[in-house]
């Protein structure tokens, strides 16, 4: 059963904090926190935290970062965001997608994990929290929309396949070039395959099978041996942390490293990261910026996507810009801590979810974890092999694999679907950046090819009703001198010579038609362009005797035409009538 939402801050709130309720919703739970939700809270913290501690390390190395940059990824900015954000669920930190952003879109500019890559990461999430806030400040929020299902579909299968190729060196342990394109990194990877460190290989494949055990497996044997629900979420989600204290001991206890070259982690440096200022150069910001462009989007896209998923099933509302607020909030943090761009994570936050978080002190109890590992426990992370945080990614970038995605929407918009293949093989072939772009003209593009064509209809009465519907779909009764046709499409420059063409070729398929009715229920707006042609088809029908009249306009749209003088200039609301049915019965002689 969904709880019921948390109640709002109390009318007693003091006077000089209410102006602050808007920008800081921790505002909302934290001075009306209830006892009964610190167990979920803590219980949820801790597992996340359990979750994240590798993950972070695994994507920060994905990035090309040194694996304690995911860790510091995690915590100031995680603080952050439960200040800012709205969602009581999201876990933001490090992803694999941002991570795969971040390394392709700074692999150009400087070595892999060089103190010069080092701060570019950390200027560019400066960018992409300063582009953040910026557009939450704007109410910009709906600008994300203009990144289709499609397009993030054809991205994110693509992205993962990348993801995953990037990994398979570690998983080899070999040594491939540096390369952007996917297929440079599987060609390199075939070459290098021969030389497969067997013991490196056993290693991530037990390591995969071991996380694959803790989240497939475990949970259902679990249920059949009777455990109680509430401890099934803490054993199965304790995976990571199993595999990750598994693989240091055995690398370790046999001296995998010295004997068999397994690559580890090596030293990390222990203590929290010190605050200071991300280097800033206006010649490196120009570079980076349409990188810190996609971040911000396909960041803040994944992150609402998920946000609004976890707080419907409590009734919970998100604000967009404020998630732009705390998301970039966050971002900073991270830039002034050593971190790198984060977001909120899918997987994640459906584990903090799940295992109970109710506000966001959940967030604020796995921070506080991981500061604490950070600050003491980093020198036991030495011998933790890449094979096993490449086996980390594995495992959840394969979550994102979703093909049926694409098999969906070709059975309900096959422009769609086209326009997702396009995407997927855009991100492939060329590189991921310019994929998203391809997606997105192509997208555009579908878009004003569809729209360049409306559906129109001839319509006709159905029985003795009120009702009218389209002449190829159902029995209707018409008027041999009134031609009806509904427009199911706002007009605009794009689609108005379709739309001439077809009125004109409509009324002379009609010759007894001394009346054109223009139904208007589906059009939302008329633009200069579509006007012009319309009193230029209305001048040009008069002359051949054929009058046009108008029904079911909306009112936004009755205000635009009256303000262009357009109801004036065809003779006045008299033309235009409130339903189709007044119309036929005011035009109408005898149904043909």
């Amino acid at each position: 059963m969904a709880k019921s939402p948390t109640p709002p801050v109390s009318a007693d709130l003091p006077s000089w904090l209410k102006p602050l309720r808007r920008y800081l919703p921790i505002l909302d739970w934290g001075l009306n926190y209830r006892s009964e939700n610190l167990v979920g809270d803590l219980m949820a913290g801790t597992i996340v935290a359990i979750v994240l501690i590798p993950q972070g390390m695994a994507y920060a190395m994905l990035a090309g970062l040194p694996p304690q940059v995911g860790l510091y990824a995690s915590m100031v900015p995680m603080v952050l965001y439960t200040i800012f954000g709205t969602s009581r669920a999201l876990s933001v930190g490090p992803v694999a997608i941002d991570s795969l952003l971040v390394a392709v879109g700074l692999a150009p500019f400087a070595a892999l994990g060089s103190p010069d890559y080092i701060a570019l990461a950390l200027l560019l999430a400066l960018m992409v929290g300063l582009i953040e806030i910026s557009m939450g400040l704007l109410r910009l929020g709906f600008v994300v929309n203009f990144l289709s299902h499609a397009v993030i579909v054809g991205f994110t299968n693509a992205a993962v396949l990348v993801i995953g190729a990037s990994q398979f060196k570690h998983l080899l342990g070999v040594s491939i070039p540096q390369s952007e394109g996917f297929a440079d990194t599987v060609h390199n990877l075939i070459k290098a395959a021969p030389g497969t460190n067997g013991v490196t290989l056993g290693l991530g494949l037990a390591s995969i099978a071991g996380l694959l055990f803790f989240s497939n497996v475990l949970p259902k044997l679990l249920k059949q041996r009777g455990v109680p629900t509430g401890w099934i979420t803490p054993l199965s989600r304790s995976g990571p942390l199993v595999v990750v204290g598994g693989s240091i001991v055995l690398v370790a206890a046999l001296g995998l490293h010295d004997r068999f070259g397994v690559a580890v982690v090596g030293d990390i440096p222990r203590g929290l990261p010190s605050l200071s200022a991300p280097p800033f150069s206006i010649a490196q910001a120009q570079a980076l910026l349409p990188t810190a462009f996609v971040i911000s989007f396909v960041a803040f896209m994944e992150s609402i996507s998920v946000a609004k998923s976890l707080a419907s099933k409590r009734r919970q509302r998100i604000d967009p810009n404020q998630e732009l607020l705390g998301l970039g909030a966050a971002n900073l943090g991270a830039a002034f801590t050593g971190g790198y761009p984060i977001t909120g994570g899918v997987s994640r936050s459906v584990v903090n979810f799940t295992a109970g978080a109710n506000t966001g002190l959940s967030a604020l109890v796995t921070a506080s974890l991981i500061a604490l590992v950070v600050a003491f426990f980093t020198p036991l992370l030495y011998s933790l092999p890449l094979a096993t945080l490449a086996a980390v990614i594995f495992v959840a970038v394969s979550k994102l694999l979703d093909f049926q995605s694409i098999q969906r929407l070709w059975r309900v918009a096959r422009m769609d679907a086209v326009t997702a293949v396009i995407t997927f093989w855009a991100v492939l072939l060329i590189d991921i950046q310019t994929g998203i772009l391809v997606g997105l003209a192509a997208s555009i593009a579908f878009y004003l090819w569809r729209t360049s064509r409306p559906h129109m209809a001839e319509v006709g009465r159905v029985g003795n009703t009120e009702h009218f519907r389209n002449i190829k779909r159902h029995e209707v009764q018409t008027d041999e001198s009134v031609l009806a046709i509904r427009i199911d499409e706002s007009l605009y420059f794009a689609n108005t010579k379709y739309l001439e063409d077809y009125l004109m070729q409509a009324v002379a398929n009609h010759p007894k038609a001394h009346a054109l009715l223009l139904i208007g229920a589906a059009i939302n707006h008329i633009d200069g362009s579509a006007l012009d042609t319309l009193d230029t088809l209305i001048d040009g029908l008069k002359e051949a005797g054929v009058t046009v009249y108008f029904s079911e306009i909306k009112g936004p749209v009755m205000d635009q035409l009256q303000r262009a003088g357009f109801i004036d200039r065809i003779g006045g609301p008299d033309r235009v009538f409130l339903s189709t049915h007044q119309a036929m019965q005011t035009l109408g002689g005898h149904p043909a």
